[in-house]
Parts: C-alpha cells; structure tokens; sequence
C-alpha cells in the first residue's frame, strides 16, 4: 500500500491522480466507496469524498528465512523467496482485510516448511527443493486468495546446514578429493611401482586372513574347552545327586541295600528313557529288552560275561600247562 500524503494537494483542487499499476482506494465518510482506476478523478472533498490510501499492483517480491531441522538431526536455514501481487478486482479485500500481508505471508511460510523438511533427510532436502516450494506455494495460493493476493512464484533459494554441518559437509569434501588425487596419482605412477603396492597388498591380505583363521582356532578351541568342562560339571553333578538319593533312602528306608536303591533309580532312568523315545516321531532308536524287569538282568548279564570271560582265561591257562607238561614227559 501507498502513502496517500503525497496526494493531498491534489485533493485541496478536488480531482486526484493514480499512477499506472496502482489503485486507490475512495471513501465516503469514511465508509469504502470504489477503487479508483490509474487516472485523473474528480474527488469533492467538501462531500466527504476521500482517498483511504493506494494499493501496488506490481509483483513483490519476500524473502524469509526459516530455521528448522531436517529428519536426521541436522539443523538448516531454509531461504524462500516469494513473489505476489495485488488482485485488481479484489483490491477492497487486500486493502481493508490484511494489516501487514508480508507477515500473513511469512507465517504461512514458516508454516509448510517446519511441517515439510523434517520428514527429509539432509540429502533428500537438497533433492527435493522444488517439491517444497511447491508445497508453500499451493499453501500460500489457498490462504492468500481470499484477502485479494495472487502468488506469482515460490522459489527455495538455498538451504544452509549449520556451521557445524556445513564444516564436516567441507571436510568431507575435500577428503574424497584428496582421495580421488591420491588414486589418480597411484593409477599414473610406473608399472612396476604399481605391482610392488600390489604385492604389498596381497601380502596384508594374506596376513590378515592369518590372523582371522588363528583368532577362529582359539575361540573353537576356547568353546569346545568350556563345553568339556560344562559335561564334566554336570556328570559330577549326575553322580552327586545319586550317591546323595541312595544315602538318604538307606537311612530313611531300614532294610534297603545300596544295590535295591539303584536298581530302583535305574528302572525310573528307563521310564525316562521310553518316554524320551517315545516322544521323538522320528526316532530310529533300538531298545532291547524292553521290559522294566529286565534292568537287573543287564546287569546280571554283564557280571555272568565278566565271570565267564575269567572262568575262560584260566582253562585256556590251566590247558597250556597241561600241554607243556606232557611234552616234557615226552622229551624225557
């Protein structure tokens, strides 16, 4: 809007005159009249007849700056610029229903981008700008129209990273051109520079690969280690709890044996067992015999073998000497 000061003299002569690309707004006694057109127009000031103000045409121009922060934890200045007019046949709207339009304009501004870049990335920030402006510009062509203003164009001028990010984004830089130099230098140097690197190399590699192997023997070896010890303790662990079953039942039970209280614990570890096998549906396990009674006669069985391979080994003895004693006999 313009300052309708330098056109009081204008008004003492009762006629006014409106520059091109502008409008003036007419009261009468202070209430909206009309909007007067680029022109020379006659205005009795003695009627009540006055110029509220004047309102540009022209296409303007605002930048805003918006701080905000991206998806992954970066913090950026987003710049936008702005670029909107003054609606002619709605020039009642934008005069009387806005006090300050570049302030409306910057928060709808500051509106659409904090809502917008954290979903981004920094990277996808960067990528996305016209996506963005965008997305102000459809906001702002929604909320505006209905004051009287037309949005011209929305541009996302630049995003700046913090100094901090910006910083780290430079010395990142320069550390990938640096390492492209460094590899455009080793491709350009001699052949045989280049095969000695190459065989220093593969002498690493192979030094490395040595050190994984051996690091994987020792933690085999480590594990199979603790794994035996695990076994040993719950054997030991097995063989205490039993020596502690048969104690305590020989003396709560008078009249039992050692031998009766295992016997009993080996026809419960073969219920256990059964079931065991039973359970399993793809179990290819041969038990024989499979009667409970029969657990005292496997270990009979096993006494009886280790009774007749004894009984065998002294007549195989007692034969042998026999043999040697009549070919003495002979010989004599």
């Amino acid at each position: 809007m313009l300052n309708a000061s330098g056109k009081d003299m204008g008004q003492a002569f009762c006629c006014i005159q409106v520059d091109q690309s502008t409008v003036a707004i007419k009261e009468t006694f202070g209430r909206f009249d009309e909007v007067l057109e680029p022109g020379c127009h006659l205005l009795p000031w003695c009627l009540g007849k006055q110029i509220a103000g004047y309102l540009s045409l022209r296409v303007q121009q605002l930048d805003v700056r918006c701080e905000t922060k991206t998806k992954d934890n970066v913090f950026v200045t987003v710049v936008a610029s702005v670029q909107y007019r003054a609606l002619a046949d709605k020039a009642s709207d934008a005069f009387y229903r806005l006090s300050n339009t570049r302030e409306q304009i910057q928060s709808y501004v500051f509106d659409v981008i904090r809502s917008s870049v954290p979903k981004l990335n920094i990277d996808d920030a960067f990528e996305q700008k016209n996506e963005i402006a965008k997305a102000v510009e459809e906001e702002l062509e929604k909320a505006m129209s209905m004051y009287g203003y037309e949005i011209v164009q929305t541009l996302i001028v630049d995003i700046e990273p913090d100094q901090q990010t910006g910083n780290l984004l430079s010395w990142t830089i320069t550390a990938a051109l640096l390492i492209h130099l460094m590899i455009n230098f080793a491709l350009s140097s001699s052949h045989g520079h280049s095969t000695a690197r190459l065989r220093l190399a593969a002498n690493e590699k192979a030094e490395a690969e040595k050190i994984l192997q051996i690091k994987r023997a020792e933690g085999d070896a480590e594990s199979k280690y603790l794994a035996g010890l695990g076994i040993a303790r719950q054997r030991q662990a097995i063989v205490d709890g039993l020596r502690d079953s048969v104690l305590a039942f020989s003396d709560n039970v008078p009249g039992t044996s050692a031998k009766d209280v295992m016997d009993m614990i080996l026809v419960t570890q073969y219920f256990d067992t059964m079931r065991e096998i039973g359970a399993s549906s793809k179990s290819n396990s041969v038990f024989i015999p499979h009667g409970p009674g029969a657990v005292a006669d496997i270990a009979s069985q096993v006494r009886d073998g280790m009774l007749q391979a004894k009984t065998q080994k002294l007549d195989y003895l007692l034969l042998k000497a026999l043999r040697g004693a009549a070919a003495a006999d002979a010989a004599f």
